[in-house]
């Protein structure tokens, strides 16, 4: 893979954040460091009743799985080495969305110094999130939940119906959340979707039907509530329970799967994660700031692949408003309309504003297909950005 002159300057950019916020890093890495060795323990609340006993670890067991990997190391070198790897995931998905847009736009005649040029600024908004959800608060379940995620979108824009199931699998066996990226599915051509969904569906009972068939109790995992925050968009629809409401979790994953899929079939499937994650944030009784870290790379997948403009102003907007609002805003209730408006004007933007698709009109599993056929007829990885 050849190192071009704005991965270097990406590099850089994460590596003064990473030391920037490192020593106020790994807010939460003890959650999953007790997970880990509940998971692979023989005592009575630890194995497969993991989840009945302590359905506070809102964690996949995929992401269990990783931290065990840090296990050998002393904690403080343990938690370090884990945010260092969490931080190049971040590197490695920036240069993933640079494969998919150039796989996207292949034979459409796009300027790839441009595409580069628009990966770089995009980039530069996307690394102080990706650091707070990576260092900031080491959350590795959200980090892997991303990560294969943006797999999944690369695996997309090359038509691999198998990849792409296996990589969303992973994402869900990572974090539950993710489910709301599932709509990449429909963006494959149509005679992929029973493929995908076989994976798919396949890997997550692979990883998860033990917890449920283990201890029938895993069932109360789901029911897990965390206080509604002031600041929560929540408080604008008038919710004012002091935590989740019953209805919220499935809300958010039939918000986000609907939207989703909404955008697949209006062919904006670059739209999917951006979304799912305005579902999120939309819906969450809380504000944590890693939250954004989805947000973030669902405008990256946008601003980079979903659209043509040299500026990807979304990514900045979000920045701003999702980060800066929580930073500099005075009041809950500002904070939480920011929250509010940033979701409104985001999605109906993505869903409603007419996009420039020069030469690959259609929907999206059509436009896919169409890439596939340019890919079999190329012995070469196109220009990456």
């Amino acid at each position: 893979m050849p190192v071009r002159r704005h991965h270097v300057l990406l590099l850089a950019w994460t590596v003064l954040w990473f030391l920037l916020v490192e020593p106020s890093g790994g807010f939460s890495w003890h959650y999953l460091r007790q997970g880990e060795e509940l998971l692979f323990s023989d005592r009575p609340d630890g194995g497969l009743a993991l989840y009945a006993d302590h359905p506070e670890l809102q964690i996949g067991p995929v992401s269990l799985a990783v931290a065990r990997l840090f296990d050998p190391f002393p904690p403080h070198t343990g938690q370090l080495l884990a945010e260092a790897v969490m931080s190049g995931l971040g590197l490695a998905m920036l240069v993933l969305v640079g494969r998919t847009a150039a796989r996207h736009y292949l034979g459409t005649g796009t300027n790839h110094r441009r595409l580069q040029q628009r990966l770089l600024i995009a980039g530069l908004a996307f690394i102080p999130m990706w650091v707070e959800v990576s260092v900031r608060f080491a959350h590795l379940d959200d980090v892997l939940a991303l990560f294969f995620t943006t797999l999944a979108a690369y695996e997309v824009s090359r038509g691999r119906a198998a990849l792409v199931g296996v990589h969303l699998a992973l994402a869900v066996d990572s974090k539950p959340w993710a489910l709301a990226f599932a709509p990449l599915i429909l963006a494959l051509p149509r005679a992929g979707w029973p493929r995908t969904a076989l994976w798919f569906v396949g890997l997550v009972a692979v990883a998860w039907l033990p917890f449920y068939l283990g201890d029938l109790n895993t069932m109360a995992a789901a029911k897990f509530t965390i206080p509604n925050q002031p600041a929560s968009a929540l408080r604008w629809f008038g919710v004012t329970d002091p935590a989740t409401p019953w209805w919220d979790r499935p809300a958010q994953f039939a918000l986000g799967l609907g939207l989703g899929s909404l955008a697949v079939w209006r062919g904006r499937w670059p739209a999917v994660v951006l979304l799912g994650a305005d579902a999120r944030i939309l819906l969450d009784p809380s504000v944590y700031t890693y939250y954004s870290a989805s947000v973030l790379l669902g405008t990256l997948l946008w601003d980079t692949v979903g659209q043509r403009r040299l500026v990807p102003w979304w990514s900045w907007i979000a920045l701003v408003a999702l980060y800066g609002g929580t930073l500099f805003l005075p009041s809950d209730p500002a904070r939480g309309f920011v929250r509010l408006a940033f979701v409104v004007v985001s999605a109906g933007y993505v869903l409603l504003w007419p996009t420039r698709q020069r030469g690959r009109g259609g929907d999206g599993s059509r436009r896919v297909a169409r890439q596939a056929g340019a890919r079999r007829r190329t012995d070469r990885e196109p220009a990456a950005a």
